[in-house]
């Protein structure tokens, strides 16, 4: 049985219950009920660029901001944003990591990974944890609103500039039959977690993790752990 999940965030995962909000109808739905946002950098001046940006949009509002992963529970539980648009630079913890624990304890909101970082890793690990939308920086003025609208309808966004990088990266894994759970496994392996660790950072059993483990040896076809580490450099999965 799979242990209740824990997270970055530091709380048991007990889902929080979303506010009840004004039913809506045909053109007035996006002014009288707006998509309602979180932002998560650690740069002052980025929220504020972001908050300038965002409110511009009509159908969206900037609630809170944050500027490191320990808080974002905090801010969740306090504001029940329809998105939280998070960059993977934060301090102390990390961001990607810290998705899969948001999505277990607060399903009702959706996550946009907003970050400087094209490698088509991050983006294949950030949506992999449960993000619907990955934008790069360089094209946020238009594509961070349309990302924020897709994610509130559940549709996934990625910026053009890393879909095809990702596309590629998907097909590479494909030909290997890696299922996403497999690589991120994979991955805390050749890093040298042990399947202890790597049980407690996915919030899996053990045994679970060795069943994995099994699988991607033999898909794989390879026999020791050094083997793993040079499958993983050579697909890039240790710099993510």
């Amino acid at each position: 049985m799979r242990p209740p999940p824990t997270s970055e965030l530091g709380a048991p995962a007990a889902r929080l219950p979303r506010p009840a909000r004004t039913p809506t109808n045909g053109a007035l739905a996006a002014h009288a009920s707006p998509i309602r946002v979180a932002l998560a950098d650690d740069r002052a001046l980025v929220r504020h660029g972001l908050r300038l940006l965002l409110g511009n949009q009509e159908d969206i509002e900037v609630l809170a901001g944050t500027a490191d992963v320990a808080s974002l529970g905090g801010q969740v539980a306090a504001h029940h944003p329809d998105v939280l648009v998070l960059d993977l630079g934060l301090p102390s913890r990390s961001a990607i990591a810290a998705i899969s624990g948001l999505r277990e304890r607060a399903p009702h909101t959706q996550i946009v990974v907003l970050t400087g970082e094209r490698e088509p890793m991050f983006a294949r690990r950030a949506l992999a944890a449960g993000a619907l939308g990955f934008v790069a920086k360089e094209s946020a003025d238009d594509d961070l609103p349309a990302a924020i609208r897709a994610s509130a309808r559940g549709s996934r966004f990625v910026s053009a500039s890393v879909a095809a990088g990702l596309e590629a990266t998907r097909r590479s894994f494909a030909e290997d039959r890696l299922t996403a759970r497999e690589i991120e496994v994979l991955r805390l392996i050749a890093l040298g977690h042990t399947s202890a660790e790597v049980a407690r950072a996915l919030a899996l059993s053990p045994r679970t993790v060795e069943t994995h483990r099994a699988r991607i040896h033999k898909k794989l076809g390879l026999a020791t752990r050094a083997e793993l580490v040079s499958y993983a450099l050579r697909r890039r999965l240790l710099r993510a």
